[in-house]
């Protein structure tokens, strides 16, 4: 069972007792409308709970389109049971999705004003079961999904270095377990850093820090290997994310995924 389908049956269970109440065999049609102005996201998942409930959806735009309250953005036919039985299915899709995807666009476009070239970035703080989703949407308002899983590259982080004892240490014992994976490590003060540097990471993120903290981070690290990526993260709020744009090559958000609201979307039957 794929993962709409284990959604549905969360749903659905033994059926849908309020429509095999009330409702006939007849076709209808719905339309679902933008409840404000966002980034849409979500088409795609939305448009294949209806196909799985028997009805056809067409969409009116498309996955990263900008949208404006009151817009339609999908019409929907079929049996009203099967429009009825995937309704909130369908809206949980886009109107989570579309959250992330109008708060990334909303970041990346702050941020892009103090450095064309800022990276924006998701981290792993998503909804259990939901990540592929989650992560989509992100790419979808124009940031980077960052990792999936904990099998993409190495992030040593500070419960790693306890264990391990040095940031020279963990870095060279993690470039000698794989080749080919990049080697991305935690720090949270100017010296740890240059550490890192020195041990050629792959990248350095910086922990918890102040623009002005990573900033001198972000100098000295390039000073010691120009190629290293700068990342900075840990309480960064989207709001204040462009004061960190200067001062690393990405910024990663927990935000992104955990704290985005839901764009409001509602579906309302025609006939």
């Amino acid at each position: 069972m794929d993962l709409i389908d284990l959604y549905l049956q969360e749903d659905l269970r033994e059926g849908d007792i309020t429509s095999l109440a009330l409702v006939d065999d007849r076709d209808g049609k719905a339309m679902i409308t933008a409840g404000q102005d966002g980034v849409l996201a979500g088409v795609e998942e939305a448009v294949e709970v209806f196909r799985r409930v028997g009805c056809r959806a067409t969409p009116l735009v498309r996955d990263g389109d900008r949208v404006s309250e009151g817009q339609r953005v999908m019409e929907v036919q079929g049996p009203l049971k099967g429009l009825l039985a995937g309704e909130r299915l369908a809206l949980n899709f886009l109107m989570r999705m579309s959250g992330i995807a109008t708060l990334t666009r909303q970041v990346v476009d702050s941020c892009r004003k103090a450095n064309p070239n800022i990276v924006i970035a998701a981290t792993r703080k998503t909804t259990p079961g939901f990540r592929r989703y989650e992560k989509k949407a992100v790419r979808i308002g124009g940031g980077d999904p960052h990792r999936f899983g904990l099998d993409d590259a190495f992030l040593i982080k500070d419960n790693h270095l306890t264990v391990v004892g040095s940031v020279f240490k963990a870095v060279r014992k993690a470039q000698s377990y794989s080749f080919g994976k990049k080697v991305e490590i935690e720090v949270e003060d100017l010296e740890a850093a240059k550490e890192a540097a020195r041990a050629s990471a792959d990248i350095i993120l910086l922990d918890n820090m102040t623009p002005a903290q990573a900033k001198e981070c972000y100098l000295a690290i390039k000073a010691i290997d120009q190629r290293i990526t700068v990342e900075v993260s840990g309480g960064i709020a989207p709001r204040s994310a462009n004061g960190y744009a200067r001062s690393a090559d990405v910024i990663s958000l927990g935000a992104l995924t955990h704290s985005a609201p839901a764009l409001p979307l509602s579906m309302h039957i025609l006939e």
